[in-house]
């Protein structure tokens, strides 16, 4: 595993739009006290939630280690002090990356008890063995924060085996964390507990969870509505069945690969980690069986 998550960490550090990791970051409020923090000069890791207000202090995700330490000086100055709770959506060194130094500066840590259990075998992707989690959750937990409910819920097999989205009813907000990549490919850790069949439907409870006017922050891309996850969702559920067509055919993985059934989304959601090839593969790998 640990191979694996240096592989994941770097590839989608060198190649998030070709950028440097940041040396800054920037927000923007998507509701009254929520705000999405991405790197500002660079890649950050994975769009960060922050609930702010007078009682807490509250995020999601914290980005990759090299950056912890400036994060964390920028959502302190956001929030007007330290974060009290933070919840990793899942496994990956650039969600959970700044989980040691935000808990050195006494942040108390949630995550499903999969990404507990992963941590406590390779720790390295929260920053070593002081960013494991200390509280963990099976189906789900609720936060009730300045007033607001924060609805964490598991999605079982999607994008690995450990992921969450949070949801703020009353303001009509979702963090999905890797369970969304807007405009690009996603990302299924199949060798971490994910699924072609766990995203989609991870991808549907999410639109069942969301309505017209929901303001939906991915983990990666720009914010998002629920046409714009109709549209990403269509997009997989299309190019698995393009890819199962050809596996009924009795094709190869690089018989397929060759034949490019993804080709017609290619300029919109090829990207330097997942590309349509890579793309193309995951889905043989879990249609097959392999």
């Amino acid at each position: 595993m640990r191979t694996l998550t240096i592989a994941v960490l770097s590839c989608a550090v060198s190649t998030a739009a070709a950028q440097e990791i940041a040396t800054s970051y920037t927000s923007s409020e998507v509701a009254p006290g929520i705000y999405m923090v991405t790197g500002a000069d660079g890649f950050g890791g994975g769009n960060i939630g922050l609930l702010v207000g007078e009682e807490h202090v509250a995020m999601i995700d914290d980005g990759l280690e090299p950056t912890a330490e400036t994060l964390y000086a920028y959502v302190n100055e956001v929030a007007g002090g330290p974060v009290d709770f933070l919840v990793n959506t899942h496994v990956h060194g650039d969600h959970a990356g700044g989980n040691a130094y935000f808990a050195e500066n006494d942040t108390i840590i949630f995550a499903h008890e999969n990404i507990r259990k992963r941590l406590l075998a390779d720790s390295e992707p929260a920053g070593g063995p002081g960013g494991i989690p200390v509280v963990t959750f099976d189906d789900g937990v609720t936060f009730h924060l300045n007033g607001l409910d924060a609805e964490v819920h598991h999605v079982a097999q999607a994008h690995t085996d450990g992921d969450a989205i949070v949801v703020f009813p009353d303001v009509n907000v979702i963090h999905t964390g890797d369970v969304m990549f807007h405009k690009l490919f996603p990302f299924i850790d199949l060798d971490n507990g994910g699924t072609v069949d766990g995203y989609v439907a991870g991808q549907r409870r999410i639109l069942e969870l969301a309505n017209d006017e929901t303001k939906i922050i991915p983990g990666h891309g720009d914010i998002a509505s629920k046409v714009d996850l109709e549209e990403d969702l269509a997009v997989l559920i299309d190019s698995r069945a393009r890819v199962k067509v050809l596996i009924d055919a009795g094709k190869s993985e690089d018989e397929v690969v060759a034949e490019n059934p993804l080709a017609s989304y290619h300029d919109t959601y090829n990207w330097g980690f997942i590309t349509t090839e890579r793309m193309t593969r995951t889905l043989y790998r879990d249609l097959a069986g392999e």
